[in-house]
């Protein structure tokens, strides 16, 4: 699987999912401009000993990842999507791809997705889950359907 951060934010928010993505053997993604330095111990600290096992890939901007993976399947997740995250068949080299933590995903990136995906939510709330819990929801679930491939 791969996970992908579109201009994250919050280097905590980072540091969890990179360690979420270590313990499960999925490449993160990061799309330029990031909020912070990934030499940052904020970073680091969230993802503590695990940085050093991350697949990392840093692309200066959205349409270069997709140009890098032309033929993957792309799952944009929003608050805007009207097809919940586990209602898709993921398969193994799909690329789950969330925004940054105060403006989401860009309308530009929206416009072009095939896959709008959302996670349900309580509507009564104008705000959403923090990035890192969304982040794991969908990993996991994408990961449960492919029956947890090598993890134990």
């Amino acid at each position: 699987m791969h996970l992908v951060l579109v201009e994250p934010e919050i280097p905590p928010n980072t540091g969890n999912i990179a360690r979420t993505c270590v313990m499960t053997g999925t490449k993160l993604h990061l799309v330029e401009p990031i909020g912070f330095s990934l030499s940052e111990s904020e970073v680091r600290r969230s993802g503590l000993d695990y940085w050093k096992y991350l697949d990392l890939e840093v692309h200066p901007e959205f349409k270069v990842l997709r140009q890098v993976y032309p033929d993957s399947n792309f799952y944009c997740f929003t608050t805007k999507g009207s097809t919940y995250y586990h209602q898709v068949n993921y398969e193994n080299d799909d690329f789950l791809i969330f925004g940054s933590e105060t403006r989401g995903l860009a309308p530009e990136i929206l416009e072009q997705a095939e896959r709008v995906l959302r996670i349900p939510m309580v509507e009564q709330i104008p705000r959403s889950l923090n990035l890192g819990n969304s982040a794991a929801l969908v990993l996991y679930e994408a990961l449960r359907q492919q029956g947890f491939p090598g993890m134990k």
